[in-house]
């Protein structure tokens, strides 16, 4: 920890941090949407809630930081979620043949 200040590098290490949550976050609504839908987007809305609250109550500003940052990937997801249904529709990505089974029998 003293390294990382002395040297001035927590903003690298913020900056390594969001790219990796963005990058989780890309397949997990990927995933999400074809296993569960686009209904899955409340998942997504209460995660964001969780960790913009751990982000408020947490003292120590890196952790603070991410956590943050986890909880605008979460809401940003809810939109996303959202336009991967879109996307499935017009077959840019395969869809859970389990699901639009259900589907058609509706």
């Amino acid at each position: 920890m003293e390294f990382l200040t002395t040297y001035n590098l927590w903003g690298l290490v913020i900056g390594v941090a969001t790219f990796l949550i963005i990058g989780l976050f890309h397949p997990l609504v990927v995933k999400a949407e074809y296993y569960f839908g686009a209904g899955i987007w409340w998942a997504f809305l209460l995660a964001g809630l969780v960790f913009m609250g751990l982000s408020v109550m947490v003292h120590h500003l890196i952790l603070s930081t991410i956590f943050g940052v986890i909880a605008f990937s979460s809401f940003w997801s809810i939109l996303e979620v959202r336009d991967q249904e879109k996307r499935v529709e017009k077959g840019w990505f395969p869809a859970n043949p389990k699901r639009a089974a259900k589907k058609k029998q509706k």
